[in-house]
């Protein structure tokens, strides 16, 4: 572009920049897979004038910011491929890219932090795909978010003097929250609490927030624990309507009630239960039978009876779906005046129950099975410790029911092994809390054969019920039902498992499904006691699919069962009372149930069951950290319990608290990470670090809010 006669430069010409885009997109159009540089275009649409070069760079920023071509790397440019739009749901890593999971594609769709425009973790969103960089799979750009997860976090106040920020505690959100001064709600400097996002414009690189709930002090155990559950969209209180509502229902048993049901009164009936339950869902009954057979009765808590469909107390226990167990409370999924009163099979008090009654032999084959509405009223209470000691001394209340019954479990026990169910009973981690909720001891549940005893027969009485519905040979008169399934597990993670238990000298048969369950079982029992043990239980169960509520019925691999259901536990689980009904309504004849509607209520059920569990997880582990924030600098003996890319994750033998050597500390030498064999290997020494290695490490750091513990190696 020359001078003009004044010898200025003209000004810069909006129909230059127009004409310019055209030319360009020409281009591109023309050579679709084709990346080209600012250089490279000018040569294509035959400029070399240096001034109108430099408004090629401006035309093809206009071109990037409208969406018509992407920047592959920097300088670089190519046409923006229409692409499919797929919808899926987002997964953002704490490094803030975020991949999308859709069914229309094989490969999660990888979608970096710019082309994310503002979707958060769990987010459904519509994305367009578009050839990837380099080599890691689909990539695509989220061009609308359909539906938010969420649009409340917990986390930590800042506070300034005209503005503040909610810092959040979940790793998977990495934004700040912007919050008013006047939208604080009286939140302090420090203190955690719950915001919700109001807006967030397009421009900005912070959503726009309000304070809904002041939780309190960091650090506090109410406080924190509050804040697990908030985290985890769980409820820690009952509204005050709900709670006015459930004393509303009278505990009164009336004449109707009893000569309605069949009465057990009079028979042996006793509960076990943990030390510290208040919630008694289940208890058993034994009396022999003139034949010198045995009538065991499993009795289950009839919840339905008082908590009826679409009322008040039915909507809450639908939307928490189950009890939420943290590491120092219980979370009730209803009112203490139902879980912990009225419905609670209490000792010496009448109840009324919806029971599964058999007539069972010797050899524990069920004879005869019988459902249907009880009254009972239990003998004893026993907790899994007392009922224990009756089995191994042979001695104490109720021991001929007790042996008996123990006696028959192990029989049923034995059958279901030896078709093919898998055993997976670990210890579980308590804390001895002081009255501040410091934990001050961690000590395990040992899982014995008393709560075998109870495990046989709630299976038993799941398994008959499921069976009695679902077995219908005419696949046209199947009703709708709400069956436990657990579909079969992942052959390359099966293999994968296997070949890492071969170090220990553990062998796996995959032959086939019979061959895999008989060596899986030898296998986790031969661990039972060792140092891996948790190591390969963990392992197994990561190869392992997830049990889930349906309304489709595919078995229960890890049971062995072909039919499987959740009956046992209405007091704490919302399915059983969908089971309680549905069974009571097609004994009576009624049709089948809205299959759609139930399969909804199933995945809500199964969805509100693995929020519990990470919260269950999440306030251990709050609690494992903060026991060992007071050791730092001891050495304890660990076993590699992971390892990544970014350092080896170690569980200390006699705590199993878990915590990481990050390999930035690993200064002897190059570490270099082997996915495969599950190693990190020093590239000069040859030193390696593998899964299930044994390791004495130092507690450097306790970061008790991100519930992270760094460890070192201790010389």
């Amino acid at each position: 572009m020359k001078p003009n006669k004044t010898g200025t430069k003209p000004k810069k010409s909006k129909q230059n920049i127009k004409s310019l885009t055209v030319s360009l997109m020409g281009v591109f159009r023309e050579n679709p897979k084709n990346t080209f540089n600012y250089k490279q275009l000018a040569r294509q649409i035959l400029i070399s004038d240096n001034t109108e070069r430099k408004l090629i760079i401006e035309a093809l920023n206009n071109l990037k910011n409208s969406g018509q071509i992407q920047e592959v790397y920097p300088g670089k440019y190519k046409l923006k491929s229409a692409g499919a739009r797929i919808t899926g749901k987002v997964e953002i890593s704490a490094s803030g890219y975020g991949y999308v999971i859709s069914d229309a594609v094989e490969e999660p769709v990888f979608v970096s932090q710019n082309n994310l425009h503002h979707a958060l973790n769990g987010d459904t969103v519509m994305i367009i795909l578009f050839a990837s960089k380099k080599s890691r799979g689909p990539e695509g750009e989220v061009i609308e978010i359909i539906d938010r997860a969420r649009d409340t976090f917990v986390g930590v106040v800042e506070v300034s003097s005209r503005f503040a920020f909610l810092s959040p505690d979940n790793r998977q959100m990495p934004y700040d929250i912007f919050i008013p001064i006047e939208k604080l709600k009286g939140a302090k400097d420090g203190q955690k609490a719950i915001a919700r996002i109001v807006e967030w414009p397009e421009k900005a690189k912070n959503p726009f927030g309000e304070v809904v709930e002041v939780l309190g002090n960091q650090g506090e155990n109410e406080t924190e624990m509050h804040a697990i559950l908030a985290e985890f969209g769980l409820p820690y209180r009952f509204s005050d309507e709900v709670v006015q509502y459930a004393e509303t229902i009278s505990e009164t048993i009336t004449e109707n009630d009893i000569v309605s049901r069949r009465d057990f009164r009079k028979t042996p009936t006793f509960t076990i239960d943990p030390a510290d339950a208040k919630d008694f869902d289940d208890a058993l009954s034994l009396s022999k039978l003139p034949d010198g057979n045995w009538e065991v009765g499993v009795h289950i808590a009839d919840v339905t009876n008082y908590v009826k469909p679409e009322t008040l107390l039915d909507k809450e226990a639908l939307e928490r779906a189950t009890s939420v167990y943290l590491v120092d409370r219980t979370v009730p999924m209803l009112p203490e005046r139902l879980s912990n009163l009225i419905c609670s099979l209490r000792p010496h008090e009448d109840k009324l129950c919806f029971s599964a009654v058999f007539k069972i032999n010797e050899n524990a084959e069920v004879i005869e099975e019988w459902f249907g509405r009880t009254i009972i009223n239990s003998d004893r209470r026993f907790s899994y410790e007392e009922a224990q000691k009756v089995i191994d001394t042979g001695e104490g209340d109720m021991k001929n029911e007790i042996l008996v019954l123990h006696n028959l479990a192990q029989k049923l026990r034995e059958e279901r092994f030896r078709k093919g169910a898998i055993s997976f009973e670990r210890d579980e981690v308590k804390f001895e809390i002081d009255e501040q909720g410091r934990p001050v001891r961690v000590f395990f549940r040992q899982y014995g054969t008393a709560n075998e005893l109870i495990e046989e027969f709630m299976l038993l009485a799941n398994k008959h019920v499921a069976t009695f519905i679902g077995n219908v040979k005419d696949k046209h008169a199947r009703k709708t039902f709400v069956y436990r399934i657990h579909d079969k597990p992942n052959l390359e993670k099966l293999q994968k498992f296997a070949q890492f238990i071969y170090r220990f000298g553990h062998k796996l048969n995959l032959s086939n499904e019979k061959k895999t369950a008989e060596s899986l079982n030898a296998v986790l029992n031969k661990v039972r006691g060792t140092k891996e043990q948790d190591l390969v239980e963990n392992l197994a169960l990561r190869a392992m699919s997830k049990a889930v509520y349906s309304t489709d019925n595919i078995g229960h691999y890890g049971l062995g069962f072909q039919y499987y259901t959740h009956f046992t536990s209405p007091i704490r689980r919302y399915p059983d009372m969908m089971v309680h009904r549905m069974l009571a309504d097609y004994m009576n004849n009624g049709g089948s149930k809205n299959k759609k509607v139930f399969e909804k209520m199933c995945k809500h059920s199964s969805d509100m069951e693995q929020l519990a569990v990470e919260a269950e997880r999440a306030s251990v582990k709050y609690k494992q950290v903060e026991f060992m924030s007071e050791r730092i600098g001891q050495s304890f003996d660990g076993i590699i319990s992971g390892v990544t890319e970014w350092g080896i994750y170690v569980e200390i033998i006699e705590n199993k608290c878990e915590g990481m050597i990050h390999l930035r500390t690993l200064q002897d030498d190059f570490y270099e990470y082997d996915e495969d064999n599950y190693c990190i290997t020093g590239s000069h020494t040859g030193k390696k670090f593998q899964l299930g290695d044994n390791v004495k490490v130092e507690i450097v750091r306790a970061n008790i809010q991100k519930k992270q513990l760094d460890f070192a190696l201790a010389e």
